[in-house]
């Protein structure tokens, strides 16, 4: 069972894992065709979230961003890949804040092509999120072994 359990975590947290190392291959100077595709997106989202707060948010590079979402998968993937679970918070961490951020299918009207692809990709962080959820809340609810010394059983006669 604790083998096909860590062949579970594996293969979980290989779709972290993975990407977050192609984006640091791509990286480059300039934060690479990641950086490309999410200034726009983080752009429109603090422009969002600024008019609704009421207050002026300050700039953030797209490069950092980049870079914060390539520790969250990497280091967070490595974390869960061994059981950890501050691993499985990292993930989720980086799934509920980029996630609305990277797939702004509510950009979009649904008669547009842009807008079912944006979805799925959002739907399926989503069940990603839930499943990070479950771990940790089966990470939570096993009891962890204590060391309790047995008494020995008396000898008959």
């Amino acid at each position: 069972m604790g083998f096909f359990s860590f062949l579970g975590r594996v293969l979980f947290a290989s779709l972290f894992i993975l990407s977050a190392w192609q984006m640091f291959n791509d990286f480059g100077v300039d934060g690479g065709p990641a950086a490309t595709e999410l200034a726009p997106k983080l752009h429109l989202a603090k422009s969002h979230l600024s008019s609704r707060l009421g207050a002026t948010l300050p700039s953030v590079e797209v490069k950092q961003v980049v870079a914060a979402i390539i520790a969250l998968k990497g280091v967070g993937g490595l974390l869960f890949v061994i059981g950890n679970i501050f691993g499985a918070y990292l993930l989720a961490f980086y799934l509920a804040v980029f996630s609305p951020i990277l797939y702004d299918f509510y950009n979009y009207g649904p008669e547009e092509r842009h807008f079912s692809l944006l979805l799925t990709e959002f739907l399926q962080s989503v069940a990603l999120f839930g499943a990070l959820l479950f771990f940790i809340g089966m990470k939570n609810s096993t009891p962890t072994k204590r060391n309790l010394k047995r008494t020995p059983k008396p000898k008959a006669a």
